[in-house]
Order: structure tokens, then C-alpha cells, then sequence
């Protein structure tokens, strides 16, 4: 339990975060995560050396991506529109004009990822997000590590395509 507690409890928020990104769905996200912990706790005798956090975010994006198969599939969404209030509490800096264009810049920038295919937002969410090695992205998604830049190199132009066509429709 202590090895668990040691080399997983840390990463909790970003497997919640990746699940979340993955499902589109709070609750399955919490579920994702739960059941993720479940296996890491049963099999962390195999976990040997390297990168906890890459080793149990594989185990998150495989759980969700059986959730999503067993939910009927094509359910790729981003986070939800609700901003958290403490997100906008306001600063010495921040004015309600600032936090309404902060507001809308994340609106935008999640309906962008939400048109991009799966295997692009993950990579982007791993890297940007949770800022992972490239060579810890290609762990979780079991790629190698030249597709992983080659593909966040290719998200990220589809990402900025994705923002203008909004920006040009607002």
C-alpha cells in the first residue's frame, strides 16, 4: 500500500485530468481513475523502474478507452463549459473584462480540441497539460518516439487551424 501511495497517489489529478479529456464525461472520469488506481494497487509488483506517472497514465488511457467502447464509442468531447469559481477569482491583474476574454479564449481552445481525432488530443493533452517527455508520451500511447513528434507536431497545426476557422466564425 505505502509503494502505491508513493509512486501513484502524486499523479492522481493527472490521470483524472486525461481520463476527463478522454471520456468527456465527470463521471466516468472518476470511475476511469478508480478502477485505474485498482490495477496499478494490484499489479504494482510489476512496476520495476522508470516513470510512475507515464506507467499509470497507460493504465488510464487504456481503462478509457474501454470505457468508451463499452459506452458505444464516438463519444470524443472535451471538458465541460463550466469554469470553476475559484479559476476566476479575481487578482490585482485580473479585471472582469480580462477573465471574460481568459473565459472565452478556453472556450475556443476546447471546442478546437474537440474537433481534433483522439490519437491528436491525447498527445496534446499529455504534453501540454500534463507536460510529459516525449519519450513518456510514447510510453503511455505505445508509439514511437518519432511518431509522438511527428504527431504532436501535426496536432498542434490542426489545433491552430481548428482556432482560426472559430476565430473567423466569432
Amino acid at each position: 500500500m505505502k509503494r502505491f501511495e508513493e509512486l501513484f497517489a502524486p499523479h492522481m489529478d493527472a490521470a483524472y485530468n486525461l481520463a476527463r479529456w478522454l471520456t468527456g464525461d465527470e463521471s466516468a472520469a472518476q470511475d476511469v481513475v478508480q478502477a485505474s488506481a485498482f490495477r496499478a494497487f494490484r499489479f504494482v509488483h510489476r512496476f520495476v523502474d522508470g516513470n510512475p506517472k507515464a506507467w499509470f497514465l497507460t493504465i488510464v488511457r487504456h481503462e478509457s478507452y474501454g470505457w468508451l467502447k463499452a459506452a458505444g464509442g464516438g463519444r470524443w468531447v472535451a471538458l465541460g463549459d463550466e469554469i470553476a469559481e475559484d479559476d476566476l477569482a479575481l487578482s490585482h491583474a485580473q479585471t472582469p473584462e480580462l477573465l471574460a476574454m481568459h473565459a472565452e479564449d478556453a472556450r475556443l481552445i476546447q471546442q478546437a480540441l474537440q474537433a481534433l481525432a483522439p490519437a491528436f488530443r491525447e498527445v496534446i493533452v499529455l504534453k501540454e497539460l500534463e507536460d510529459m517527455s516525449y519519450k513518456d508520451i510514447a510510453r503511455v500511447v505505445d508509439i514511437p518516439l518519432g511518431t509522438v513528434m511527428s504527431r504532436l507536431a501535426r496536432a498542434r497545426a490542426m489545433l491552430r487551424l481548428e482556432l482560426l476557422k472559430l476565430h473567423a466564425h466569432d
